[in-house]
């Protein structure tokens, strides 16, 4: 099982892990960057659809591999600046439930298409039955 570990040396994550410790044995599954369009190639006009639609993509990509939300160990954000970040936040939340996946943000000027606004790329641990 997956360790995640905040020490009372740094500061209360809100939202995250520090630290996430995946055990020998344990395989890895990378998702690539996943963006807020909808299977049909349609791309929500807002930021809160967008993220909705983003994580439901990964949702399924860890679906696929017989896998949910608590199996991340590692997310990384890239939201266009200027952005809201509690709108991304709220459907985080929503999305992870409990889980706490070690996470990082970062604001960056523009993504490949300019209709989006987020991107989140994904590491999860399949823990051998």
């Amino acid at each position: 099982m997956t360790q995640f570990i905040n020490p009372p040396e740094v500061h209360k994550p809100y939202g995250y892990s520090h630290t996430a410790a995946v055990p020998a044995g344990t395989e890895l599954v990378f998702l690539a960057g996943q963006v807020g369009v909808r299977p049909d190639g349609t791309t929500p006009e807002t930021l809160a659809e967008q993220s909705e639609q983003m994580f439901n993509n990964i949702a399924a990509l860890l679906s696929a591999h017989g896998l949910d939300a608590s199996a991340l160990v590692k997310i990384t954000l890239f939201v266009v600046a200027g952005q809201d970040m509690k709108t991304i936040r709220a459907a985080r939340s929503q999305f992870l439930g409990e889980s706490r996946p070690a996470s990082t943000a970062v604001f960056i000027s523009q993504l490949v298409d300019p209709k989006l606004f987020v991107e989140c790329e994904a590491i999860a641990a399949k823990t051998p039955a």
